[in-house]
């Protein structure tokens, strides 16, 4: 057969692998009938073996050799473990020639010294994962920028014993590809598909997208002293001893729309929220907000708070409002769970609403621990494993949608007989063969005693009732608003939403609503934007009326 490497390829090696510190050991995972690329794989390997004392090639079947090949969490083949004083969690899937042979050499290099060689700055970022992180990045072997992004994320796992990254080749594994989506590389999948990046970003940008996934908080915290730093960020934290002239409650499109627009009137705003973007951080894909044919949620409410933040206003997030009372003199005042109280002139109060709950047995136990309300995020979690979703609108067969490519079977329960999502979504769903449906069933109990493990149904009619064994459940039942803190301040309708005029004003002077919290039929983003934006203009001319703000 003839030499993969070549003589000049050869002696080049030999002077760079002279640099090694600590023995190599390449752990070449393949089967009993090798495939072309594993045959091929294993003579490069043995090769490159060949080139330094330092280097030993140990082969291994994925069957026969089962345990050894799960500790080092090889699922395919052919597969390449490299491993240096430790493991230190390189691998590749798939063939290391063309352009990746280079990031083999370097892969030897990091596992041999067992230094990442990233600036100390990114080092520090990286040690912020303290959970167990799987960085997949799909190449293809004649790409001549996917190398740089494999070397990084091997340098990431050298860096945290928490990450192991991946080069995955992407014509050997096609289902994977199917699975990503992946039409360009290098294309870098984050926790099996929790999340991803594409291109070949910076250490800097890396890192960041997968803080971003991983550790939401510290990316937004991060990205804030960015953005200051870069003149783009100018808002400052809320004061309890400081009457506003508005305070804005929540920070979904509607608060942060109705920021904008109070901070061009001059008043002065704070923004009160527990967390940033509402619903629309839930939503995968918005297709129709004017401008941006395509954007995930978390996107989308990325640019609203950037915007938002490059004006002057007050904000505290991480706090719940749980009271909003009227004081002597006219004074608002709202409170939050954490103790704290600030004061404003008027109230923009855009809560939004919440997922509701069916308040059956063992559903508080199990909320967070097996019960989920977001697909979009947490169907990798289900991969192979037996879901449920309860509910019958678009809701329910979008959360089924998102589930198709990852669990193994999808029950969809409703309480109604019949379905009432939009047929060609039905249809879509429907016709896969892991999904069941269930009408006219209803989920009476949660079961399981650490972590859920199934539901009990009874029919409608009561003549029926069955358990079904489900690993996870997606409640898509609807919301409900988030009015309660101010059910003793202003007019709510029977649905517990609050009533608004044309200007988003309320029964009681000075307080504003919008969004979802309203009663707004039209539950929409560019909808509750706008009137965020009017209540802001609404709260401007109340306090020019009752002369609380002179216009100078």
């Amino acid at each position: 057969m003839p030499e993969l490497i070549d003589a000049k390829t050869r002696k080049e090696l030999k002077d760079v692998l002279k640099s090694l510190k600590n023995p190599v050991r390449l752990v070449f995972f393949s089967q009993e009938h090798a495939c072309v690329a594993c045959r091929e794989q294993e003579n490069l390997l043995a090769e490159l073996a060949s080139l330094s004392d330092k280097i030993t090639l140990e082969r291994r079947d994925l069957l026969a050799d089962g345990e050894i090949a799960r500790n080092y969490g090889i699922n395919k083949v052919p597969g390449t473990a490299v491993i240096g004083e430790r493991d230190y969690g390189l691998r590749f899937f798939g063939m290391t020639m063309g352009y990746e042979f280079g990031s083999l050499i370097e892969a030897v290099l990091l596992a041999s010294n067992g230094q990442s060689g990233l600036p100390e700055e990114i080092e520090h970022l990286l040690g912020l994962v303290d959970t167990p992180l799987h960085l997949e990045v799909m190449v293809t072997l004649t790409c001549p920028y996917c190398p740089k992004m494999v070397h990084l994320a091997h340098q990431m796992a050298v860096a945290n014993g928490n990450i192991r990254a991946d080069m995955v080749e992407s014509s050997q594994f096609t289902p994977l590809v199917q699975r990503y989506n992946v039409t360009g590389v290098p294309k870098t999948v984050i926790n099996e598909g929790a999340a991803f990046f594409e291109g070949s970003l910076s250490a800097h940008q890396a890192i960041l997208e997968i803080l971003k996934a991983v550790k939401p908080k510290v990316y937004e915290e991060i990205d804030a002293q960015m953005r200051e730093a870069a003149g783009e960020r100018f808002a400052r934290p809320a004061s309890p001893d400081q009457t506003y002239d508005v305070i804005i409650i929540g920070a979904g499109p509607a608060a942060l729309c109705a920021a904008i627009y109070a901070f061009r009137k001059n008043l002065g705003v704070a923004l009160i929220a527990e967390s940033f973007g509402g619903q629309i951080t839930n939503t995968s894909a918005i297709e129709n907000w004017l401008g941006i044919p395509s954007i995930s949620g978390i996107e989308l409410t990325a640019l609203f708070r950037a915007h938002a933040e490059r004006c002057a206003i007050a904000e505290q997030q991480g706090m719940k409002v749980n009271a909003v009372e009227m004081k002597n003199g006219g004074i608002f005042e709202v409170k939050t769970t954490a103790g704290a109280s600030f004061q404003a002139r008027s109230v923009i109060y855009c809560a939004g609403k919440e997922y509701r709950t069916l308040g059956v047995p063992g559903e508080n136990l199990f909320l967070g621990r097996g019960i989920a309300f977001c697909a979009t995020c947490d169907a990798p979690l289900f991969k192979d494993r037996n879901v449920a979703v309860v509910g019958g609108g678009n809701s329910a067969f979008t959360a089924a949608r998102d589930l198709l490519g990852y669990a193994r079977e999808i029950h969809i329960i409703n309480i109604l007989k019949d379905f009432q999502a939009d047929p060609v979504l039905m249809d879509e769903v429907a016709k896969a063969r892991h999904v069941s449906l269930h009408g006219g069933m209803q989920v009476v109990e949660f079961l399981g005693r650490d972590r859920l493990n199934g539901v009990r149904l009874v029919s409608t009619d009561n003549t029926r009732r069955m358990d079904l064994s489900v690993d996870g459940v997606f409640l898509e039942i609807g919301l409900s608003p988030n009015s309660l803190p101010v059910k003793n301040l202003v007019s709510l309708n029977k649905e517990g939403e609050i009533v608004v005029g044309r200007d988003q004003s309320t029964s009681v002077p000075g307080f504003f609503a919008a969004g979802d919290v309203t009663d707004e039929t039209e539950k929409q983003i560019v909808v509750a934007a706008g009137a965020g934006a009017k209540a802001a203009l609404a709260a401007y001319r109340y306090l020019l009326d009752q002369k609380l703000i002179m216009v100078h």
